[in-house]
């Protein structure tokens, strides 16, 4: 049975982001885990859904609890960092934590996990949030901590790993497809809104966004899984972005028709290898 073990930021990552892939590969018999950095305490919340709840933290803990059971995840852990918000400028934060900390924290899951494959976010953070860049780099610095893999930095900001070490898991980068965000710009521009100002908080700049290329290496077709992707994502409904239900928004998040895109970083891909589809067998 083998083991898949997605790192991300916060609460509603590994639905907003892989989540079809998480919904497959658990369906196929895997073992799926999720390692989540924060409790999202940072989030945007009408006050409307914290009836019940003590703070955001605690709403947003729930609504991955309901996610993961959708999911069909084995299991979900916390790394204990506080959620640092867009602007990542709180002191105790996660993105102002050394990445050594984070690091060992990482490193303790991945001893104990000993997952197969570990997908995360990619070195630009999907759209520059910090939490999920510094998330990049800890999950990175604990390879090098454990397997002892080195890092090769490609031009442009990307990083792929300088040798293959056996033992140490294959990384993967969850990554969004440039193509569909530079459509998406020009039909938010067509319809009169303004790219740079994009998300429930209009603080995402999807002109710089797509400007971050990060190569694609697999491709998973989760069009059986899209459906439980949608439930998944439904459970945070706190962080469901306004407006998500316009026809520009639907076209950007749905990413390509039912695929889910990943950039491999361990093994480093060979010159003209072909597109994988599957993430397990890489």
């Amino acid at each position: 049975m083998p083991t898949l073990l997605a790192i991300f930021a916060h609460p509603d990552d590994e639905s907003f982001g892989p989540g079809g892939t998480l919904a497959r590969y658990a369906a196929e018999g895997a073992r799926v885990h999720y390692l989540c950095a924060t409790r999202g305490e940072a989030g945007t919340v009408d006050t409307l859904h914290l009836n019940g709840y003590r703070d955001v933290g605690e709403l947003r803990t729930a609504e991955l609890m309901c996610a993961a059971q959708v999911l069909g995840l084995a299991d979900v852990q916390f790394l204990g960092f506080r959620d640092s918000g867009i602007r990542g400028d709180a002191p105790d934060c996660l993105a102002r934590t050394p990445v050594e900390v984070v690091a060992a924290r990482i490193a303790a899951h991945l001893e104990h996990v000993r997952p197969d494959v570990v997908i995360t976010h990619d070195p630009f953070g999907g759209y520059g949030h910090p939490d999920h860049i510094a998330v990049h780099k800890a999950v990175l610095h604990a390879f090098t901590q454990i397997y002892g893999v080195r890092w090769r930095p490609l031009p442009g900001g990307h990083v792929v790993a300088q040798e293959t070490v056996s033992h140490a898991p294959t990384l993967f980068f969850f990554v969004i497809p440039k193509q569909w965000m530079k459509l998406g710009i020009w039909l938010l521009r067509l319809t009169g809104q303004d790219p740079r100002r994009f998300g429930r908080n209009r603080d995402i700049d999807l002109v710089q966004i797509a400007s971050w290329e990060v190569p694609v290496n697999a491709r998973v077709d989760v069009r059986r899984y899209l459906s439980v992707k949608q439930r998944a994502s439904a459970c945070h409904a706190s962080q469901l972005p306004l407006g998500r239900q316009s026809w520009v928004s639907q076209l950007l998040f749905r990413r390509g028709n039912g695929a889910e895109h990943f950039s491999r970083a361990h093994p480093a891909p060979h010159p003209n290898e072909r597109l994988a589809t599957t993430l397990l067998h890489a």
